[in-house]
């Protein structure tokens, strides 16, 4: 639909300029835009004021018409959020990310939860009046249609950010938002994407600071709209005559992304590869093997005539959607085999060749802005009836968007780099990284089901790969991921192939012996001519699938050329992770473990299960993990959670968590190999073994007799309020800066705080722990009221003492961001000196509002930190001169 025409006023944007002075907060004034041209705009921005809520705006007449919505948008249609119109606001508001200071209107954090554009369905100004506006959202989160209805005649009291004194709120009117029943519409249980998304769509950078940036990121992913160009006035473009044939490009499947350079990311979609190729405005919809399929999709042969193209090659795939939304394969192929294409859709994803320019040399960015642009002109006119869509890309952490992919059972994601050409060959520019391993794989056999040979349906499938030579190895069986008359069905075609001897080279059976323990020497054989598509969870040492769901016939891919599918590491990493751990850029790693007992309760106080304390960990590996390579850790356990026992843990001893490190003994002579928790698989596995808390050593493993920080706890005695725990830690830094030294800080998730002081591994352990002892004792001396440098309580009762004894060889402490044993499972935060003032207690972050927390952080607090390089002697010399 093409942009509707504004009703621009003036005075739009009165109300919100009143409301704020511009001499005091970031927030732009703006200017009521003209009509302008292209898409409209629209911007979900996340907003931590005294109530957490998401404004949504829609860009019409020259601003952004305003909601705010109370607890985000949903993709569910059974959720109905409540929406509170607000007052317009500019449309330079869409680049606002910042901290509305205190005392302003909305103060509180703000960040971009994500934008795109928006087209109305139907006249929007008489939705508006008649409150019920329809529309769809093109966004990096949010997509499909949805509405707006007003659920009130007259204007009702909403007080949306609570910072309204009583008797001054402003009357406000209410909405419903929710999503409508579409392609993209999924229950809630199943996705969530306030809580799987919960980052700004403007990347941020994340700890430790010698990490590459994120691909993608500084400059940010390619928007994709772009501006209208034509396709000579692309950088690499060629006058060539349209291509007789032009082979697809294909994905290396990959176990991480490469630390450097400009990616995009895609779903992968679980369908059939199909090429176009247009000469004089007529369509050929060709597969990955050659074969014309047009007469097999007539509609979408229809909507591709529509588009007007005179001679055009389009890369994409075709896909049916089920009916909870996703992409189903399974769906495609009763589309084809019942001849019911009229579901079928085709996602584009790229343009190598448009009207007598050749754009395969030109960089990818560049080649779907332009597809983009000519799938929106056909979308604004009503072309396609929707057959043809445009595969986005999505601008987020793809480690967190596989995680997402995983909680949706989507394939996986795709990566392809931004300013890559397109090569008809498989390449390592394109990279797919699958949810589970999935490939195709060749039917040699099957068997009965039951073993009885009169049996209506199979029992098995027998798979196998061509190996260098083209022979044909057996490396397993598939005996679920059909139905009944599935299974029917795929015997009676497999009875037509059905041969004397074995197609496989060398013995008829893998590894072992025997395909099936029940069906055993009850194996049929067929002509190796079918392909199954196979999803699995690994690959056993001796080269056989296991845990096999068979997912579909494929019709599109030549018996001949199946191969086992290499995954290979990109860049110059050494070593691959487990098969169902994939890294993310810059070795940061996601993974979702299998939680037993998920509903168990671990903290009655809260409610909070084992289960939230998993996908907390999960969701903060990213922060987490720098903290923990490299340093002896020890475990606290508590499998009957907070309130049963606790227990440290420093050794494996009975312990299996995979990737869990045991360190080389000589590190601690005379004790048992100490732990190291290296990757997020680990962090989530020992999460699941019931670990709650993760204690690390002050010293790294590769100079474990030098420590390269200094802690100090902060630890209140009874009837010490918090109030005088922040005036410790400023007393204590104050100190520190006196001699010369800087110190960062964080939340211990318990009652105090902890001072951490960075240093130079150039001191031994005792020099260490005799400075902190000093520095502890002389607070003592100077400010005997307030402190005290003896441990146990009945020494503190009224006083804090600063523990030193974190400082001790083989000591350890709570790390950044670890989770507490403790009633309401608080959390271990980094914050600024200037956040000090904001935090109510030790514990003022837990393990259910962390990870929100973190969104709208901008830079990680402790970036400095990882820089410094500090050393104790000048500070060991003012302080043994000051007595």
């Amino acid at each position: 639909m093409s942009r509707p025409p504004a009703k621009v006023r003036a005075d739009q944007l009165k109300p919100y300029r009143a409301k704020r002075d511009f001499e005091r907060t970031p927030e732009p004034a703006g200017e009521v835009s003209g009509a302008g041209e292209g898409a409209l705009c629209f911007v979900v921005q996340k907003h931590d004021a005294t109530r957490l809520h998401y404004d949504f705006r829609l860009e019409l007449d020259g601003v952004m018409l305003s909601w705010a919505v109370p607890r985000g948008p949903s993709f569910d249609p059974q959720d109905k959020r409540m929406a509170v119109q607000v007052e317009a606001h500019p449309i330079s508001y869409n680049q606002f990310e910042g901290v509305i200071p205190a005392g302003q209107y909305g103060a509180g954090r703000v960040i971009i939860w994500d934008r795109g554009t928006w087209a109305p369905v139907g006249d929007p100004h008489q939705g508006l009046a008649e409150g019920k506006l329809v529309f769809t959202l093109h966004g990096q989160k949010l997509a499909g249609r949805w509405e707006l209805v007003r659920i009130a005649k007259k204007d009702d009291e909403r007080d949306v950010h609570g910072d309204r004194p009583a008797g001054k709120r402003e009357k406000q009117v209410p909405w419903i938002l929710f999503k409508k029943r579409d392609a993209h519409a999924r229950p809630r249980a199943e996705y969530d994407v306030v809580s799987a998304l919960p980052d700004s769509v403007v990347a941020k950078p994340l700890p430790p600071a010698d990490a590459a940036p994120l691909p993608g990121r500084g400059g940010g992913l390619v928007d994709e709209s772009g501006a209208a160009r034509a396709p000579g006035e692309l950088s690499g473009a060629k006058r060539a005559p349209l291509p007789d044939k032009l082979p697809p490009q294909l994905a290396t499947a990959a176990t991480a992304l490469p630390a450097r350079g400009d990616w995009l990311f895609e779903v992968k979609l679980d369908g059939y590869r199909v090429m176009t190729r247009i000469q004089s405005g007529q369509p050929a919809l060709i597969t990955r093997g050659g074969h014309d399929w047009t007469a097999k999709m007539p509609a979408i042969a229809a909507a591709l005539r529509a588009l007007k193209l005179h001679s055009a090659w389009l890369d994409g795939e075709v896909v049916v959607f089920g009916d909870d939304g996703l992409p189903s394969f399974n769906a495609l192929q009763n589309a084809f085999d019942h001849r019911r294409s009229e579901s079928i859709v085709y996602l584009l994803f790229d343009l190598p060749y448009l009207d007598g320019w050749d754009l395969r040399a030109v960089p990818l960015r560049e080649r779907r802005a332009l597809l983009a642009q000519l799938l929106q002109r056909a979308n604004d006119d009503d072309a396609h009836d929707g057959k043809l869509r445009f595969s986005a890309a999505i601008d987020a952490d793809p480690a967190s968007l596989l995680q997402s992919a995983r909680q949706l059972r989507l394939e996986g994601l795709m990566a392809k780099r931004a300013d890559a050409p397109y090569v008809s060959r498989r390449s390592e520019t394109w990279l797919k990284l699958k949810t589970r391993q999935r490939q195709e794989f060749v039917v040699g056999g099957f068997t009965d089901r039951g073993g009885a040979r009169n049996a209506a349906e199979i029992g098995s499938l027998l798979l196998g790969v061509h190996d260098e030579r083209g022979k044909l190895i057996p490396v397993g069986s598939v005996g679920t991921g059909w139905d009944g008359r599935s299974a029917a069905e795929l015997k009676a075609t497999l009875v037509t192939l059905e041969r004397k001897g074995s197609p496989f080279a060398g013995d008829a059976a893998p590894p072992g012996g025997r395909w099936s323990r029940r069906n055993a020497g009850l194996e049929r054989w067929v002509e190796p001519q079918l392909v199954a598509e196979v999803s699995f969870a690994d690959w056993t040492p001796d080269e056989q699938i296991r845990h096999a769901t068979f997912e579909g016939l494929r019709a599109d891919k030549p018996a001949a050329q199946v191969r086992r599918e290499v995954v290979r590491m990109v860049g110059d990493r050494k070593a691959a992770p487990a098969a169902n751990d994939v890294d993310a850029p810059n070795g940061r790693q996601r993974t979702q473990v299998k939680v037993s007992h998920p509903e168990r309760v671990i903290d009655p106080s809260s409610g909070l299960t084992k289960l939230d304390l998993v996908r907390y960990y999960e969701s903060v590996a990213d922060w987490i993990l720098p903290h923990l390579k490299g340093r002896p850790c020890s475990l606290v356990r508590g499998p009957e959670g907070v309130t049963g026992e606790l227990f440290f843990q420093k050794h494996a001893e009975q312990l299996r968590i995979p990737e869990l490190k045991s360190l080389d003994p000589a590190l601690w002579p005379g004790h048992q190999a100490l732990l190291e928790v290296p990757s997020a698989r680990a962090l989530a596995g020992a999460a699941q073994m019931n670990v709650i808390e993760f204690h690390t050593w002050n010293a790294q493993v590769r100079d474990i007799a030098h420590p390269d920080r200094v802690i100090f706890d902060i630890d209140p005695g009874e009837g010490v309020g918090w109030p005088r725990v922040v005036e410790a830690a400023l007393l204590v830094r104050g100190l520190l800066e006196e001699l010369g030294l800087k110190a960062w800080l964080k939340t211990s998730g318990g009652k105090g705080l902890h001072v951490v002081v960075p240093l130079a591994p150039k001191h031994d352990w005792d020099t260490v722990k005799d400075f902190s002892q000093a520095v502890v004792q002389h607070l003592a001396r100077v400010i005997p009221n307030r402190f005290v440098a003896k441990s146990g309580p009945a020494n503190r009762i009224g006083k804090i003492f600063v523990d030193y004894l974190r400082n001790s060889h083989g000591a350890t402490t709570a790390t950044a961001y670890s989770a507490r044993s403790r009633p309401g499972l608080g959390v271990s935060m980094p914050i600024a000196w200037e956040q000090l003032s904001e935090v109510k207690s030790g514990a003022h972050w837990t393990i259910a509002d962390a990870r929100e927390h973190l969104s709208f952080v901008s830079e990680d607090p402790w970036q400095g930190y990882w820089k410094s390089r500090q050393t104790l002697a000048r500070a060991l010399k003012r302080l043994g001169a000051g007595g």
